[in-house]
C-alpha cells in the first residue's frame, strides 16, 4: 500500500461515527482521505429509517446521545453548521417502579437528588465532582491507554468505578429508587452487574446526564453522521458507498488503511498479511450478548402510570436492582429472560418531527444471548404494558429485528453485539489486544478505529479520533493533539 503510486493518503473502511471521526481528523491535516461503505447509505449505528409507516422516523440502532454531546472530539467540530441539532428532553431518563412510582434523572443534579429521599446526600456526593468536572473527566475516560491528564479526578473515578454495580450501589444507597437509577445506567454495560468495573458505566452515564444531558438528534440519529459527512466533504474528503471490502485488494492504494470494523472481520479481510500471533488474538476476540430491537408507530404517547415518566427521553424497565441483575446474568448464561431489562426511547416527547402530527414513535431493545434468533416482541411489549397499562392499544404498527438480523443489518454487530465486543475487564482495557497503541495493527499501514478499541461502544467518535492520531504520528510524523 505504500509508495508513490498511492491514490490516497488514507482509506477508512466503514462510515460509522468512528470511521468518520478518523477521516475528519486526518483531513484536518490536509491529507487526501477516502471512506468506503458497504451499504447504500452511510452511518453504521446511526441510521434513521421509516421502519413502520410513512412519516414515522425510527433510529435503527443508537437513539440517545450523551456520549456524542459529551465527546471531547465531536464537541469541537461545530456540526450544527452542517445541520445537526440536539434536543434535550425535560427528563433525561426515568426508571419506573411498582405502583406508578419512578426514579427520575433531571439535568439538575440537585433536583434529581431531591426525589431520592434519604439518599439525597449520597447521590450528590457520588456525582457532584464528576458532573462539575465533566470536561476534564471526559478527556480521560474517553482517552486511550495512557497516563491520565487529570490524575486526582481519575483516581476518584477509578476507586468508585472498579467495583461491581451491586457492591457500589448497595454500599452507597438505602432506597430502591436510588439503587434503580444507578442500576439502569450500569446495565448499559451489557455485563453481569456483579462483575468488577460495572459501576464505572453507572458513573459515566449518570454523570453525563447532569453534565451534558441525554439528548436526541433532531430528525433522527442519521443526522449526526450526515453532518459529519458534510464536514468531511468540506475538508476535501471522498465517500464511496456500495463498496464491499472482502480482502485488501478491494482497497485503493493508500499509505494507511483504517478499519472501522471488528476483529473477526479484520482477520478475514487481512488474513495472512498479519503476524500469526496477532491474527489468533483477533480470531479469539470475545463478543458479548446480542440485542432484540423493536420500533413502534403509536397513535398517542405511551400512557406510563408515572406521569413524569411521560416526559422522559429514555426509560429503563425491569424493576429493582435484584430483578435487573437476574435478567442480565441470565443473558450471559445463554438464557432468554421472561422479565428482561428493557431500554426504551421515546424521541417524540421532545422531537415531534419524527412522526406525523399527533402521532409518536417508540424505540426499545432488550439483551439476549449472542446469536439469538428468538422473537422477544411479546415479552418486551408485556414489560412496557406492565408500567404503562393501555400501551398495546396505542400501537399502529411495529417492526422487529432479532440479534442475527442485527448482524445482517450491520456487519459490525457480530451475533447482535452492538458494542464491538464484550466489555469484560480484559477487553475493557485491552481492546482488541492489550497494547500501548491498540489502534496500530502489526502490518505496514494497517489500523483499527472501531468500537473494538478504547474507549469502546457509543456514539462518541473517540476510537476513530485516537486511531487517526496514531496514523498521523506513525505514518506522517505529525504528533500534535
Amino acid at each position: 500500500m505504500g509508495g508513490s503510486a498511492n491514490h490516497y493518503d488514507a482509506v477508512v473502511v466503514g462510515s460509522g461515527p468512528n470511521g468518520l471521526s478518523a477521516a475528519i481528523r486526518l483531513s484536518q491535516e490536509g491529507l487526501k482521505v477516502l471512506v468506503l461503505e458497504a451499504k447504500e447509505t452511510i452511518g453504521g449505528g446511526t441510521r434513521t429509517i421509516e421502519l413502520t409507516e410513512p412519516g414515522f422516523l425510527h433510529d435503527v440502532c443508537s437513539a440517545v446521545h450523551p456520549t456524542a454531546v459529551g465527546s471531547p472530539f465531536l464537541s469541537t467540530l461545530e456540526l450544527d453548521k452542517f445541520g445537526l441539532e440536539f434536543i434535550q428532553p425535560e427528563i433525561a431518563y426515568a426508571h419506573p417502579l411498582e405502583d406508578g412510582d419512578a426514579a427520575l434523572a433531571f439535568r439538575s443534579l440537585e433536583k434529581t437528588a431531591e426525589g431520592l429521599g434519604v439518599d439525597k446526600e449520597a447521590y450528590i456526593k457520588l456525582y457532584n465532582e464528576f458532573a462539575d468536572d465533566w470536561s476534564y473527566l471526559s478527556q480521560d475516560i474517553f482517552g486511550s491507554l495512557r497516563i491520565p491528564k487529570h490524575p486526582l479526578l481519575m483516581a476518584k473515578f477509578g476507586w468508585y468505578g472498579m467495583f461491581s454495580a451491586k457492591l457500589l450501589g448497595n454500599s452507597l444507597f438505602k432506597t430502591e429508587k436510588a439503587k434503580a437509577l444507578f442500576t439502569g445506567c450500569a446495565a448499559h454495560s451489557i455485563v453481569p452487574l456483579t462483575r468488577s468495573f460495572t459501576a464505572s458505566f453507572g458513573l459515566v452515564l449518570g454523570a453525563s446526564a447532569h453534565a451534558v444531558g441525554w439528548p436526541v438528534a433532531k430528525g433522527g440519529s442519521a443526522n449526526i453522521t450526515k453532518a459529519m459527512a458534510g464536514l468531511f466533504r468540506s475538508l476535501g474528503g471522498e465517500i464511496i458507498t456500495n463498496h464491499t471490502v472482502s480482502s485488501l485488494s478491494d482497497i485503493p492504494p493508500a499509505k494507511a488503511v483504517l478499519f472501522d470494523l471488528t476483529p473477526h472481520q479484520i482477520a478475514r479481510i487481512s488474513g495472512n498479511e498479519l503476524p500469526k500471533g496477532y491474527l489468533n488474538k483477533l480470531r479469539n476476540y470475545k463478543y458479548g450478548p446480542g440485542t432484540f430491537k423493536m420500533d413502534w408507530a403509536l397513535s398517542e404517547p405511551v400512557p406510563w402510570l408515572n406521569e413524569a415518566a411521560r416526559k422522559a427521553g429514555t426509560l429503563h424497565l425491569g424493576g429493582n436492582f435484584r430483578q435487573i441483575a437476574k435478567a442480565e446474568q441470565a443473558v450471559w448464561d445463554g438464557e432468554h429472560s421472561e422479565h428482561p431489562y428493557v431500554l426504551v426511547s421515546q424521541p417524540t416527547v421532545c422531537d415531534p418531527s419524527r412522526a406525523p402530527e399527533g402521532k409518536h414513535t417508540l424505540w426499545a431493545y432488550c439483551h439476549v444471548p449472542n446469536g439469538s434468533e428468538k422473537d422477544m416482541s411479546r415479552i418486551i411489549e408485556d414489560q412496557i404494558e406492565h408500567y404503562a397499562p393501555g400501551f398495546k392499544d396505542t400501537i399502529i404498527s411495529k417492526h422487529t429485528i432479532h440479534a442475527m438480523e442485527m448482524e445482517q443489518y450491520n456487519f459490525n454487530y457480530i451475533g447482535g453485539d452492538i458494542n464491538g465486543g464484550a466489555q469484560t475487564i480484559t477487553q475493557l482495557f485491552g481492546r482488541p489486544v492489550l497494547k500501548w497503541d491498540p489502534y496500530k495493527i502489526p502490518s505496514d499501514g494497517l489500523y483499527i478505529c472501531s468500537s473494538s478499541t478504547p474507549p469502546g461502544g457509543g456514539v462518541h467518535g473517540m476510537s476513530g479520533y485516537h486511531a487517526a492520531r496514531s496514523v498521523l504520528k506513525n505514518e506522517f510524523h505529525i504528533s500534535k493533539i
